[in-house]
């Protein structure tokens, strides 16, 4: 069941993304000789990194007794969020390659643990894992062809469909915090910023 959605989930989401390239004509493609301005894999590094800086804080501030919290019966708790996100982290990878250490394909991993501090350790290992293997990747790997979720598809449409993937989920946690009186750490910090800034004497 878990194989064929992500089977699912993968060809949704690439189809989504290639649409537009499938009305490219053929000779525009190759007339332009101008070399791509776009770094996919840096940009992906970068953005999982701040994700992990800001996942990793999120979950610090929900206390334990809120990880079992549920918008509604038969929705995904806090929890259980932070560990799809991780079981993701860990499925994308292995579909360009990657070898995980960890046996994420168990049918009930979302709801292996209620233990805050696990599921943060795990998370942060699912994103240290992802990170490291992109990082290794070399130009060629990221223009590998992954023609099984679409014509034009490689590796480097695979890690941007990981961090677009960790985004959607980072916008749910915001969400289910705040909805629990919690602000995210990085908001509240700015905002202390804006008030001492503020208060502060004018010249």
């Amino acid at each position: 069941m878990m194989k064929k959605v992500w089977a699912a989930v993968m060809v949704v989401g690439l189809m989504a993304g290639f649409a537009g390239k499938a009305f490219a004509g053929q000779d525009q493609k190759s007339s332009d000789k101008t070399p791509p301005n776009y770094d996919i894999k840096g940009q992906v590094l970068v953005d999982l990194q701040d994700l992990q800086k800001k996942f990793t804080a999120l979950a610090g501030a929900v206390p334990q007794d809120k990880y079992g919290w549920r918008p509604a019966e038969g929705v995904r708790s806090i929890g259980e969020v932070y560990l799809h996100v991780t079981q993701a982290n860990y499925g994308f990878i292995k579909l360009i390659g990657g070898t995980p250490a960890v046996d994420f394909h168990t049918k009930d991993f979302e709801k292996s643990t209620t233990d805050k501090a696990k599921i943060v350790e795990q998370m942060n290992t699912s994103f240290e894992f992802a990170r490291t293997y992109i990082d290794q990747m070399t130009n060629a790997d990221i223009q590998t062809a992954m023609k099984q979720f679409g014509p034009d598809a490689n590796k480097g449409d695979i890690i941007y469909l990981l961090a677009t993937h960790a985004h959607e989920h980072l916008g749910q946690s915001i969400a289910y915090a705040r909805v629990n009186g919690i602000t995210p750490p990085w908001t509240a910090e700015a905002m202390k910023k804006k008030t001492a800034k503020d208060a502060a004497p004018q010249e």
